[in-house]
């Protein structure tokens, strides 16, 4: 994957259904995902991966030029995705401060379904779910993961705010 591919792919990842909770301040935020692919060369086909996602402080202390983000059992080609975002980002600076995203392991399931029709469904299971942490993703087959961490990165971006909020309500900046 290069650069032209890595901004397609982020241009062509849709977060159907946001989840109404945002990453917590001072611990750990576990996502559910229904992330949704066309299979390439398949018509009528959608592929949906099931998952979670985390986004929590690194578990190990590290010295200050060590400090970033980093990321935990995704693919080689997802983590050269990741280097390149935060080169090549803007308004990326807080993940300097130490983000940590993992995955777990991700269940697939091959629909032989329009995804408009799927994504439509999956959504309105979503909004009925009572799961604040449910997440309904749009994404590229071959590029899910990247679809999945641009996710990941718009929710830190949403949580920016509250969370310069805690930490001045509790003395740390």
């Amino acid at each position: 994957m290069h650069s032209d591919y890595f901004r397609y792919v982020l241009e062509q990842t849709r977060v159907l259904y946001v989840p109404d909770r945002r990453i917590d301040s001072f611990g750990e935020t576990l996502f559910n995902f229904r992330l949704l692919t066309e299979p390439m060369d398949s018509v009528g086909q959608c592929r949906i991966r099931s998952g979670r996602v985390e986004a929590h402080k690194p578990r190990i202390i590290r010295p200050d030029r060590m400090m970033g983000a980093e990321l935990e059992g995704f693919s080689p080609e997802a983590r050269r995705f990741f280097e390149w975002l935060k080169a090549h980002g803007r308004g990326l600076g807080h993940l300097q401060y130490g983000f940590c995203i993992s995955r777990t392991e991700v269940h697939e399931e091959l629909v032989h379904e329009d995804i408009r029709e799927v994504a439509d469904r999956l959504t309105k299971d979503a909004l009925h779910s009572g799961d604040s942490f449910r997440a309904v993703i749009s994404g590229i087959d071959d590029a899910w993961e990247v679809s999945l961490i641009r996710f990941m990165i718009e929710m830190i971006k949403e949580s920016n705010e509250i969370n310069l909020f805690d930490y001045k309500r509790r003395g740390l900046l």
